[in-house]
């Protein structure tokens, strides 16, 4: 699962592993340690209707209606994506949440794993 984190914006995107991991258990984790702590980031499965966020004790958490989660593993729908209104100003955090594509670029990171990139006029399995 990767992260990108750019203003109020929090992007998450995941392998075709980690799709079907998360369609099984209702969670996923990952985290990055730096010297004396970590970062933890997760996606969890909700009864909530909209997606939303929390950020506690050095875990971002993003929360993923449940009522979406079957379509999503079993169709070609790329993702969630949302706003979450903070409730401590008059801003908002834009949520994403998507399958991760191949590159269109040549890359050297193994992508075997990734989904086939839609403007390369590939079909899902």
């Amino acid at each position: 699962m990767k992260i990108r984190i750019k203003g109020n914006s929090l992007r998450y995107r995941l392998t075709r592993p980690e799709v079907e991991k998360f369609h099984q258990t209702g969670y996923l984790e990952e985290k990055i340690d730096f010297v004396g702590n970590s970062l933890h980031y997760s996606l969890c499965i909700t009864n909530q209707e909209k997606l939303s966020a929390s950020f506690y004790d050095n875990q971002i958490t993003v929360y993923i209606p449940a009522s979406g989660i079957e379509e999503w593993k079993t169709t070609e729908q790329i993702g969630f994506e949302d706003e979450m209104k903070l409730e401590s100003s008059d801003e908002t955090l834009h949520l994403l949440v998507e399958k991760d594509f191949t590159c269109l670029d040549k890359v050297t990171e193994d992508q075997s794993d990734h989904y086939p990139n839609p403007l390369l006029k590939e079909s899902y399995d």
